[in-house]
């Protein structure tokens, strides 16, 4: 929006161009978006435990849990307020990125918002059931994939490029739209599992998020994905801007939820960041990047896959509890120990997944 202004106004003063530059945008696209977290969150947090807008904790959980009950929840929503103002002031609303990136993160929190908002006014610990919350993934994320591939202009654009190989590009054809899918759902899913303790699922979102603008804003420099020999991606620069207030939203919203929480995300959080980590990467063209630097949300969902697998195939689990961190928990581990390590991890395989730009 800001981007129409400046353009405008450059014509009295040209100081007003430096709003024409992404780099810029993106440092105020983080101020903005954590300035807003910081300034509507007491309110919030205020106004959620004057309305008893409580989490309700799992009985078959580890028994630490049972004293985050009646925590305010469904503090998600003060990142997606966050995010969509600091990315619609900052960003250049004609790029067709911006727009797929940000509906897709807003759809999918309105799922969640339906599955937070049963799980607190009718204490349902279940919430939206399972096969609804999927279905209406499924109906979003097939609908964006979609749109990204009849929307492509060149055939990079559809093309999975292989981490350490120099000029292997795999052109998958229409199954791209298949594989898309999979990537906005299945994040979606395993950022919502990790999110169980306090600050584990933001921070490595904030990292990854923040990781996968950057390859977005190589990728749509000429220069720059030229050198790095990564495909060029026509207008992917801009995503650089929604993943700069998506940093800034999980920092400000960082401050409330770190150890002890004074909010939760819930899954109108969760599901949202979950589904705009799968898209940028696909904007970006880094799909099997995002895999690694999010492995943390990797292990975490595959832990899950092979409890119930190894449990109704045998009768016996694998781990103490499931998702990974709960097994950790009951190991003895106090809370901040596996959040913390989390954290390390991810930090480890986001500079990883960098380093793929340029081993080749």
């Amino acid at each position: 929006m800001l981007v129409w202004l400046s353009e405008y106004l450059m014509q009295f003063d040209s100081n007003f161009a430096v709003l024409q530059y992404i780099t810029v945008r993106t440092i105020f696209s983080v101020l903005t978006a954590l300035g807003v977290s910081l300034l509507i969150g007491p309110a919030l947090i205020r106004r959620l435990n004057y309305h008893q807008i409580g989490q309700v904790v799992r009985d078959d959980g580890p028994e630490s849990h049972f004293s985050k009950a009646g925590t305010p929840t469904m503090g998600g929503a003060l990142i997606l307020v966050s995010i969509a103002v600091s990315t619609l002031l900052w960003s250049d609303l004609n790029n067709h990125y911006v727009w797929i990136v940000l509906l897709v993160t807003l759809l999918f929190g309105a799922i969640g918002w339906v599955d937070d908002y049963r799980k607190v006014f009718h204490q349902d610990p279940v919430g939206l059931s399972a096969r609804w919350k999927y279905f209406w993934q499924s109906v979003i994320g097939f609908i964006a994939a979609l749109v990204l591939y009849y929307t492509a202009i060149s055939p990079v654009e559809t093309q999975y490029i292989i981490p350490f190989f120099k000029d292997v590009a795999i052109d998958v054809g229409i199954l791209y739209i298949i594989v898309s899918y999979f990537v906005i759902v299945g994040f979606s899913n395993a950022v919502n599992l990790t999110d169980g303790l306090d600050g584990l699922a933001i921070l490595p979102t904030v990292m990854v998020g923040g990781a996968m603008g950057l390859i977005a804003y190589l990728a749509g420099h000429v220069e720059f994905s030229s050198y790095l020999n990564i495909p060029y991606v026509a207008g992917s620069g801009e995503v650089v801007i929604f993943a700069g207030a998506l940093g800034g939203a999980g920092l400000g919203f960082l401050w409330f939820n770190t150890y002890p929480a004074q909010i939760f995300m819930g899954d109108v959080g969760a599901l949202a960041l979950g589904a705009a980590l799968g898209v940028m990467a696909i904007v970006a063209r880094h799909e099997i990047v995002l895999f690694i630097m999010g492995g943390v949300f990797v292990m975490e969902t595959v832990s899950v896959i092979l409890q119930v697998a190894s449990f109704k195939l045998t009768g016996k689990r694998i781990f103490r509890m499931a998702p990974l961190h709960h097994h950790f928990e009951l190991k003895g581990w106090p809370e901040p120990r596996v959040i913390v390590r989390f954290w390390i991890i991810t930090v480890m395989l986001v500079l990883v997944g960098l380093a793929t730009l340029k081993l080749r």
